[in-house]
């Protein structure tokens, strides 16, 4: 007798968590009973969640001992706040002390997400990062299997968390991009992409294209049974291989093969992408036929602290060395390209060619000072967002951002001092790709200067508020303000340095910069490798307490 298939995707995430989990092992850390809910969301007329729309189950998988995070869709879109994001980066971090210390605890990542929650804005920012980083550790131990079921899917800043994953299963009818239609709509115009076109959405984002394109490891049935199959057959897996955000020289080979402006290419790209391997490097495609400079913040401060202001190979992504009392120091800043072959990536946004190419410098350096002492990266940001593009989200915008994430944390956790620098805007994906990965956050105390998740506009739409009433909200949430003495207030923020010309910076201005960047990096080297110090600062023991009271009690529960 054939037996009935129960759907995976229309499970709610306790259940998909239970499911999963060995039967009569699931226990729930910080269930509904505990009332841990964000205390951001009263304060705006919404009504919180008990479990503010995550769940974590720790139990057995296979008679091993693991943890399943499960966020729940249905509340606020599985947006990540404060409280949501915490619960999934402490539950991480946790997995990762259990497995240095010799315990082998496996982890399980159900996806079902639109990004930041809006109405927390960097709190959700910040969250994700410390994601990010965990994964990035975590998978050196033990597999990190990410599962994106349906209904919602996986989207904003969290696709660069699933990008990292060790394996990603989904199924067909699961989502999974950086930038969601609606706000690639608003943002570049409804001939880009249309929002309504269901048809054209999973054609590009959806799992049956993400699997084609080699983004996900598994295109699995909405079966109960036959996920939990694969999760088996994959959490037994070795992974000795590079991980898909390592295999950087491949994937910025395949992007060269790319000419945005020839239809006829690019269809002919889609069909041969997972067949285009590194060694076909010397037949690519330049990224621009002539260059021009643009003057931007991220130009003039990477020209003011090394004197050089150009990069051949990558226009939009400069990159230099320079020695600086016997310390060597390695800049990179992303700059805008008005020749750039992906128009949607030509005014400083972090794209496909970008965040591929951050990722190569940050190796670079990585394998050059394996046998030494490892360099300083100072990352100068400003960035006005990641790209929004139909492009950009059919070749994987979200992988190229992970591949830059992860090998800033890497190095990070390698002994290279990562310093961030803002200079002018830090926003969204942008900064989760370029600059959240760092040991340190300096950041200049100028109007110019915005830290948040989404451009005014678009957060609008898709909290259907006007921007009257955003900008009300943020009186009462600082953290969904754009300035950058708000996000100080989260206690990110290493220095907030005033009395420096942002636009026109003089000699004075230079001298006591990189004063500043020598010191960060000295606390660097001396200082913790992970992203711990953010939740340590005395502002943050205000501003993020509940960041830290739900990882105490996740702590307490944990064994």
């Amino acid at each position: 007798m054939k037996m009935l298939k129960t759907s995976f995707a229309e499970l709610t995430a306790r259940k998909r968590a239970k499911a999963l989990l060995d039967e009569g092992t699931f226990r729930e850390l910080l269930d509904p009973f505990e009332g841990v809910e964000s205390p951001h969301l009263e304060t705006q007329g919404i009504v919180p969640q008990s479990d503010d729309g995550v769940v974590v189950g720790k139990g057995e998988f296979n008679q091993e001992p693991a943890v399943i995070i499960a966020i729940e869709g249905s509340f606020q879109g599985g947006g990540i706040g404060e409280v949501s994001g915490a619960k999934i980066a402490g539950t991480l971090e946790l997995a990762l002390q259990d497995n240095r210390n010799g315990l082998p605890t496996k982890v399980v990542i159900l996806y079902d997400t639109g990004g930041v929650r809006l109405q927390e804005a960097n709190y959700g920012l910040l969250a994700i990062a410390e994601i990010g980083a965990a994964i990035s550790a975590l998978r050196e131990y033990t597999p990190v299997i990410g599962i994106i079921p349906g209904k919602i899917g996986c989207f904003g800043g969290m696709s660069l968390t699933a990008a990292l994953c060790s394996s990603l299963i989904m199924t067909k009818e699961g989502r999974l991009t950086l930038n969601g239609p609606e706000v690639i709509e608003q943002e570049a115009g409804i001939e880009e992409f249309d929002s309504k076109n269901r048809r054209l959405i999973w054609n590009t984002i959806g799992g049956e294209q993400r699997f084609s394109m080699g983004f996900v490891d598994h295109l699995v049935e909405d079966d109960l049974m036959a996920v939990r199959e694969i999760v088996k057959k994959e959490i037994k897996q070795d992974h000795a291989t590079l991980f898909r955000s390592e295999q950087v020289d491949l994937y910025r080979t395949r992007l060269k093969s790319i000419d945005p402006s020839q239809p006829e290419n690019i269809s002919k790209t889609k069909k041969n992408w997972n067949h285009i391997d590194a060694a076909q490097s010397e037949t690519s495609i330049l990224s621009s036929i002539e260059t021009s400079h643009v003057e931007s913040r991220g130009r003039t401060w990477f020209s003011s602290l090394t004197g050089e202001s150009e990069n051949k190979e990558t226009p939009s992504v400069l990159c230099t060395d320079k020695e600086s009392d016997g310390e060597m120091i390695r800049f990179i800043s992303v700059v805008p390209n008005p020749n750039s072959r992906f128009p949607r990536a030509r005014k400083g946004e972090v794209g496909l060619e970008e965040g591929w190419a951050i990722a190569h410098y940050v190796q670079e350096a990585m394998e050059q000072d394996k046998d030494g002492k490892r360099r300083a990266i100072v990352a100068i940001v400003d960035v006005p967002s990641q790209a929004y593009g139909y492009n950009e989200e059919f070749f994987g915008l979200h992988q190229a951002g992970a591949a830059a994430v992860d090998a800033y944390a890497k190095a990070r956790r390698a002994g290279h001092p990562i310093i961030t620098l803002i200079v002018g805007n830090a926003i969204s994906g942008g900064f989760l790709t370029h600059g959240l990965q760092s040991n340190i956050l300096l950041a200049l105390n100028d109007q110019g200067v915005n830290v948040h998740v989404m451009s005014k506009q678009s957060a609008a739409r898709i909290t259907r508020r006007t921007i009257h009433e955003l900008e009300e909200a943020t009186k009462k949430t600082p953290a969904m303000a754009y300035d950058v003495t708000s996000f100080a207030e989260l206690g990110a923020l290493y220095e907030l340095i005033d009395g420096i010309d942002a636009d026109h910076p003089d000699s004075n201005d230079i001298q006591m910069l990189e004063s500043k960047i020598k010191e960060a990096i000295q606390s660097a080297r001396s200082g913790k490798k992970d992203l711990r110090n953010r939740l340590e600062a005395d502002k943050a023991k205000s501003s993020r307490k509940a960041s830290i009271e739900v990882r105490q009690r996740l702590a307490d529960l944990w064994n």
